[in-house]
């Protein structure tokens, strides 16, 4: 049999490592995470032979352990050691890839070059002697487009006769005082390792890597012995070792470009360069970014374009919750089960619990899926890149740092990547104010509660939506500049270097794929967590006590004798509810859990065991807060009460009508509040537990859990009591509150920083 071969993919990020991978497998892919870390790690076995599988390692800049991204990467290539790395260089941008390449050349490990965005190369008049780089870096080269799927395959096979037969050793030396010390270092600590892997830990050795001398069990008298000649080096160049290295690799790269990338136009702007003028211009730049957030959510959770607007997610998600929501999922599966004979507990269980609560957040599954496909294209087209850049010339105003950023960014289609994603800050303030702050950002599972309030209060303006994305970054630097200025989060933000990708037509494949991936997990948490929350949700509305008897409520209530006027008094008083309004889940177990509780939201416009308990309930799961809504209105309507002819939007339509009845006909504001608080407070479980493993602390995850939840209410609590008396109804008390809280909120705002030189929760 065969050798299976294993090839590993290492480049820069943003060198399109990605479409490169997903070129080369296709389908033929499996997703895990690394031992015994959080970092996803993608397999595949390569088209054009399936028995050789690709690994896709973290895009990294240097095989230096600075983030868990290079040590992860690392470590697999120098314990698992591949057969062969195919390492991706974008050839726009030479210099910078080309410092992974001459450390990768030093592994003993066969490489062969994807030289990728050649056709750009070609396109702007520049040449690249392919043939000479190839010779000076010791190994074959291939010219691809990733993109376009040029040379692609070309690579591969190129990549498994490296595997077979190659032999990669590095062609680039340093100046005299470093190539003397490490002469020296392999001959007393290397010597026995195998010869293609000496230069690779002497040089490691030389920077002083303390990973690599634990690794190698270095003595400490040896070490003392080559220290002296680190130290010679340091002196006689000026430099600490590891600053030294590095200037070494890029005067190396600089002197070998010379003669081989020859650039046409020289000092001119690139089309990049041109629209980067416009686009990352100072004044214009955030305008632009509002502007172009406003239509993504224009497109996709707007106004629907049946009703004048432009939304295809609004018309598409309707039809969704009218035809599917309500005549299929709920009506039409009840009407089939009874007439089955189903008992009517396991009828309501599965329409009025099951599907009326999955259906609830299918129905907006449509907005989801257009919302994704504009975020993929703005990354695929290298938009996003730009948003980074963009937010972090404003954070660092603040003394944030712009990596911040990049979480936040992660964060939109998901809050646990978001959270994970804040490991490659270095700074350990920075990063756990991170970790606290990023679940801010409305990701998937909160958009359903943006899309229900935008179209059941608000006839789907657009502005509701933009406004929930601005609002989580508003909520992140405000959080930021207020928390940098406590012991705990004080000192200078972590330096934020990246780079900026060229334009491109976006790869179809690509952003159909992040849509699908996007769009899949959404769908799979519906079909799972959801069904068992609903299940849940589903008991505890229907079932309850009337006048000390337990069982299902509408049937308990249909007892006169258990419902008295006495009764139906007592309840009203207990619920804060007229008595013609009383109804049998005011009996039930979510209600009279969920009663009690909802004093704390009344002082925000929401204070009702309704949204009381969808707001609990999104706990468990975001899409939670939909689902519960859906499954308590399509009990109300179950027996047929009203002309369901729209089902899905008419339950909609009675959450309207709640809200406009909690708050004393202040509806909209009150729902606004209601949306901010879910927007703003602690994430989900899931999301919890990434804070826990990254904050690797249980007191450090209940202050972030603690700080989220305060942040929200207060910000809700301004809104909704600022709202009301701009309206006209002035709750004296109510606003002298909110104006103390504004107060103090733009204090701590305004405040001068104080360093601080620790941190005091441990």
């Amino acid at each position: 049999m065969e050798k299976q071969l294993r090839i590993a993919l290492a480049g820069n990020p943003n060198s399109g490592k990605t479409t490169l991978f997903n070129k080369l497998t296709g389908s033929n892919q499996f997703v895990g995470n690394w031992p015994g870390v959080t970092v996803e790690k993608k397999e595949g076995r390569l088209i054009v032979d399936k028995n050789v599988i690709l690994t896709d390692l973290p895009g990294i800049y240097s095989l230096s352990p600075y983030t868990l991204e290079e040590v992860v990467a690392r470590n697999y290539l120098i314990e698992e050691k591949p057969d062969a790395i195919l390492n991706i260089v974008d050839a726009t941008n030479l210099e910078r890839n080309l410092y992974l390449t001459t450390q990768l050349t030093e592994l003993g490990i066969p490489v062969v070059i994807a030289l990728n965005m050649m056709d750009l190369v070609r396109k702007a008049g520049d040449s690249i002697n392919v043939k000479e780089l190839s010779r000076q870096l010791g190994c074959r080269i291939v010219e691809i487009s990733a993109l376009k799927g040029d040379g692609v395959q070309d690579a591969a096979r190129a990549a498994i006769e490296a595997a077979k037969n190659g032999k990669t050793i590095p062609q680039h030396s340093f100046s005299g005082p470093v190539e003397h010390a490490l002469a020296h270092i392999e001959e007393v600590t290397v010597h026995n390792l195998p010869e293609e892997q000496q230069r690779w830990y002497a040089i490691k050795i030389f920077e002083r890597d303390e990973k690599v001398l634990k690794q190698l069990n270095v003595p400490e008298d040896v070490r003392a012995h080559i220290e002296q000649d680190i130290q010679a080096a340091e002196k006689e160049l000026d430099d600490d070792a590891e600053s030294i290295i590095t200037n070494e690799r890029y005067v190396y790269i600089s002197q070998m470009l010379k003669g081989i990338y020859k650039k046409k136009g020289k000092g001119e702007l690139s089309i990049s360069d041109k629209i980067d003028r416009i686009v990352t211009n100072r004044v214009l730049a955030l305008p632009i970014f509002v502007v172009v957030m406003f239509l993504v959510y224009a497109l996709s959770m707007g106004k629907s374009i049946a009703d004048g607007g432009i939304s295809i997610g609004t018309f598409l998600t309707d039809w969704t919750n009218d035809v599917i929501g309500g005549a299929v999922l709920t009506d039409g599966s009840r009407a089939l089960l009874e007439s089955w004979g189903v008992a009517p507990w396991l009828v309501g269980l599965i329409s009025d619990g099951i599907l009326a609560g999955v259906g609830a957040v299918l129905g907006f599954v449509p907005q989801m899926l257009v919302l994704f496909l504009m975020l993929c294209l703005l990354e695929d087209c290298g938009y996003m890149a730009r948003i980074a850049f963009i937010m972090d010339r404003i954070f660092r105003r603040f003394g944030l740092s712009g990596k911040s950023f990049i979480p936040m960014l992660v964060g939109t289609g998901c809050g646990i990547p978001g959270v994970m994603a804040s490991r490659t800050i270095e700074n350990e303030r920075d990063r756990r104010m991170t970790i606290m702050t990023t679940t801010f950002m409305p990701c998937g599972a909160k958009m359903p509660i943006v899309g229900l309030i935008a179209g059941a209060l608000f006839g789907g303006s657009t502005w509701v939506a933009t406004s929930a994305y601005f609002i989580g970054i508003a909520a992140i630097v405000i959080s930021g500049i207020m928390l940098k200025k406590t012991k705990m989060f004080a000192g200078d933000p972590a330096p934020f270097v990246m780079e900026l990708p060229p334009y491109h037509v976006p790869a179809w494949g690509n952003v159909l794929r992040g849509t699908w991936e996007r769009g899949w997990s959404f769908i799979k948490r519906a079909g799972t967590v959801i069904v068992v929350s609903s299940i849940v949700i589903w008991f505890l509305t229907s079932f309850g006590s009337v006048n000390g008897k337990f069982g299902m409520v509408d049937e308990l209530y249909e007892d006169k004798s258990l419902v008295t006027d006495e009764y139906v008094t007592t309840v009203a008083d207990r619920m804060h509810i007229p008595e013609d309004e009383v109804e049998p889940m005011d009996d039930s177990l979510l209600a009279r859990i969920a009663q009690p509780v909802s004093i704390v939201f009344k002082p925000l416009g929401f204070g009702d065991w309704k949204p009381t308990a969808a707001t609990v309930t999104g706990l468990v799961a975001k899409e939670e807060v939909v689902a519960n809504f859906g499954i308590m209105y399509a009990y109300d309507d179950k027996d047929g009460e009203e002309e369901l002819e729209e089902n899905g939007n008419q339950i909609w339509n009675r959450v309207a009508e709640d809200f406009n009845t909690i708050s004393g006909g202040h509806g909209r504001l009150a729902a606004y509040a209601f949306m901010i608080f879910n927007l703003l407070c602690a994430p989900c479980f899931a999301a919890i537990g990434a804070i826990k493993r990254e904050m690797n602390s249980a007191k450090w995850t209940w202050f972030a859990i603690g700080y989220q939840c305060c942040f929200a209410w207060v910000i809700a609590f301004i809104v909704w009591q600022l709202g009301r008396a701009f309206a006209g109804a002035v709750n004296a008390v109510g606003l002298v509150f909110a104006l103390a809280a504004l107060a103090l909120l733009l204090w701590q705002l305004f405040k001068p920083y104080k360093e601080a030189q620790r941190l005091t929760v441990q």
